[in-house]
């Protein structure tokens, strides 16, 4: 019987070689993972998002596929395409990039919307449909994309439809000073330290612990818990777009992911406070004037869980 814990400890270690003090957004990765989840890192450039998908694709035994995304790229470079084979005259189909086990979509938000949409069909129902044939993608199937702020130069807006398909969002931020010097010791010498990293978990070890996620028992109180967080944020008036029930299934899951991890075999309230801002702030919208005022989802969603009553007895 596989270890949860000791899984995802693995794992963890494995990417710190090459992803120094954010240990969080590992963990957080690693979530993502166990519950069959789509993760989108966004921060500044040179943070480290494209080495923390790179080294958490590395550590798995799994097919690893990466798509630079430019405005170049069309939706056929992604699912694919059919050409006619001249020898025998048929229709033969020809793999996109996406059809990997796990996906690096690099600067996602640099191609057009049309492109970015190109995955919706592979995130949500792990297959992709080219001239009305249908491609099962192989499992486990993962997307990590990563994006630079709408705001600079050269990027578009990722459709709400494509980012409510994120499991959650990650940021990881700059390093302090001390975990600067030690990523510049790592990197300062002849090779690069994610070279080093080997795979440590099969496919099999990955889609076991996703199938153990469904033994986690979640309560009543639990699910009227997250519904009513979910229900709350569609009736803020700073926001023109609140969660929808994907991203409440998604903060279910993601409260089991936080009890296994923590070897117990039930969910706590505190399992679903933890995962609600990773789970749901990339999904809610602010209406133009909230965003004037520099109003954020973070502090839209911290007011609906101060007035949100915590379950104190479970069933």
């Amino acid at each position: 019987m596989i270890n949860p814990r000791r899984t995802i400890e693995l794992l963890k270690q494995n990417v710190a070689k090459v992803i120094v003090g954010k240990e969080e957004a590992i963990e957080l990765a690693l979530i993502a993972l166990i519950c069959k989840g789509h993760v989108l890192i966004e921060d500044v450039p040179g943070t480290g998002k494209t080495t923390l998908a790179s080294a958490l694709a590395r550590s798995l035994n799994c097919s690893f596929k990466r798509i630079q995304f430019t405005p170049d790229v069309v939706p056929s470079d992604i699912t694919g395409f059919t050409a006619v084979n001249f020898k025998t005259g048929e229709m033969n189909y020809h793999e996109g990039a996406v059809m990997s086990q796990f996906v690096l979509a690099d600067e996602i938000n640099r191609t057009s919307p049309k492109t970015q949409s190109s995955l919706l069909e592979a995130m949500e129902e792990y297959q992709v449909t080219v001239d009305g044939v249908t491609h099962p993608l192989p499992r486990p199937f993962m997307v990590l994309a990563t994006q630079n702020p709408s705001e600079f130069v050269g990027t578009y807006p990722l459709p709400e439809a494509q980012l409510d398909r994120f499991f959650m969002r990650i940021n990881i931020g700059y390093p302090t000073i001390e975990e600067e010097m030690d990523v510049l010791n790592r990197y300062t010498g002849v090779s690069n330290p994610l070279d080093s990293i080997q795979a440590i978990c099969t496919a099999e070890d990955i889609i076991n612990l996703q199938n153990i996620l469904g033994t986690v028992y979640c309560s009543m109180e639990i699910k009227q818990y997250v519904a009513t967080i979910a229900a709350a944020t569609r009736v803020q008036s700073a926001l023109q777009l609140g969660c929808s029930t994907r991203a409440a299934i998604a903060l279910l899951k993601a409260g089991q992911a936080c009890a296994l991890l923590e070897e117990r075999d039930y969910v706590l309230p505190d399992d679903i406070r933890r995962m609600v801002y990773p789970v749901l702030c990339h999904r809610m919208q602010p209406t133009p004037d909230a965003k004037l005022k520099g109003i954020t989802t973070e502090s839209i969603l911290a007011k609906v869980m101060e007035n949100v009553t915590v379950p104190v007895r479970l069933g």
